[in-house]
């Protein structure tokens, strides 16, 4: 039996309680390609009760830099640091039990040499407990993939639309329209793939790219704007939830969250001006 951390959503404390640690492993995610088996579910997660939620219906939560975007109102995830992941992935890992937990390693922290790729992943998984780490890039990136994989840290690739890059490809905009794009995406899959990589993120890009790597590469791809054919899926989860009004084409909207989240500030805001908040049951009466 061990410990993890939950939430006491009564107070809002995070208490330890004892729970069977049955996670999802690197190895069965790896393994899961080509045998049959439902798709790989992912989300992201970015905080301890977001995790709760998420992590009895996914194979695997991954604590995006997306966000700088999504909890800091960032204009991309360049800015993004590594306390900042190693923050929020420490809370996602304490939020979960069944899930791997994968986390961003964020622009900056592993380009430079695979030994600084090594440093700031060893740091991560250190500070957060986090399965492994995602890191964007193609062929350039190979030899530190497998100076990762070979050092015992899993690495999940991330080609096509990499949003660390957003400066250099000219915005957010499908990849993969010319030949020559789409045969180096294609390259650049296969390339992360044979160096180690476990799992295969692959974004923005059109359909036929995603298929023919789906195909192509022995590890599971996960699909982001893709095509259902990939090994599965991800999508940010505010996204999904409607939290946002503007979302890429790739979303679909499965609530209305922030539609529903206004109402209830409404009603709230309401009640508390006309005073009919806080009621009888919401004070503490004088005892008898």
């Amino acid at each position: 039996m061990s410990t993890t951390f939950t939430i006491d959503t009564a107070t809002s404390r995070a208490n330890p309680t004892p729970a069977p640690m049955k996670r999802l492993t690197v190895p069965a995610i790896r393994a899961s390609k080509g045998k049959g088996a439902d798709p790989l579910v992912m989300l992201t997660a970015y905080t301890i009760r977001t995790a709760q939620l998420l992590d009895p219906h996914c194979d695997m939560l991954l604590v995006g830099d997306s966000l700088g975007q999504v909890i800091y109102g960032l204009p991309s995830t360049v800015p993004v640091t590594l306390e900042m992941m190693a923050a929020h992935g420490a809370a996602v890992v304490r939020g979960s039990y069944h899930a791997v937990v994968v986390i961003d390693m964020p622009f900056g922290s592993y380009e430079a040499s695979p030994e600084k790729a090594f440093e700031s992943a060893a740091y991560l998984l250190k500070q957060t407990g986090a399965a492994a780490v995602k890191l964007e890039g193609g062929t350039a990136m190979a030899p530190t993939v497998r100076f990762l994989s070979e050092r015992g840290i899993p690495v999940v690739g991330h080609v096509g639309l990499t949003p660390q890059a957003v400066n250099a490809l000219g915005g957010y905009g499908a990849r993969g329209r010319s030949a020559a794009e789409a045969e180096k995406i294609v390259a650049d899959g296969c390339a992360i793939a044979k160096a180690g990589a476990f799992a295969l993120v692959i974004e923005g890009v059109v359909e036929p790219i995603a298929i023919e790597l789906t195909r192509m590469v022995a590890c599971p791809t996960i699909g982001i704007g893709a095509s259902a054919q990939c090994d599965g899926q991800v999508l940010v989860t505010e996204d999904m939830l409607g939290l946002f009004e503007r979302t890429a084409r790739f979303v679909k909207k499965y609530d209305d969250l922030g539609g529903r989240i206004s109402a209830a500030a409404a009603t709230y805001a309401a009640e508390v001006r006309s005073r009919a908040f806080p009621g009888a049951e919401q004070v503490y009466a004088p005892k008898d």
